[in-house]
């Protein structure tokens, strides 16, 4: 399982592709940006972006499900439930320049 900041370093790295798929702006919550994941962990991402299509969405989702070898939870960020969105959104960590 990568780290918190291998993950991190990965969305940095591959910014401009992640950008192709018109996000606004992407960040890691959950277990791995607690630093508390499993082997059993997924990857919680929230995203905001450009046109929210079911198309762009899938797309970046396989991306990063690829790029990271793991199954992701891509969240939208106008879609958070009101009962978790303060947690997700104080513990998000956002990757610069996206």
């Amino acid at each position: 399982m990568k780290t918190r900041q291998e993950i991190l370093n990965l969305l940095e790295k591959n910014r401009e592709e992640i950008r192709s798929f018109g996000v606004k702006e992407i960040g890691l919550f959950g277990s791995v940006a607690r630093d508390e994941q499993t082997e059993a962990s997924d990857v919680d991402i929230l995203v905001e972006l450009e046109k929210k299509t079911f198309d762009a969405y899938m797309s970046l989702k396989f991306f990063l499900e690829d790029l990271f070898e793991r199954k992701v939870d891509l969240v939208m960020k106008g879609t958070i439930k009101p009962l978790v969105k303060d947690r997700i959104l104080s513990e998000t960590i956002y990757v610069k320049g996206l």
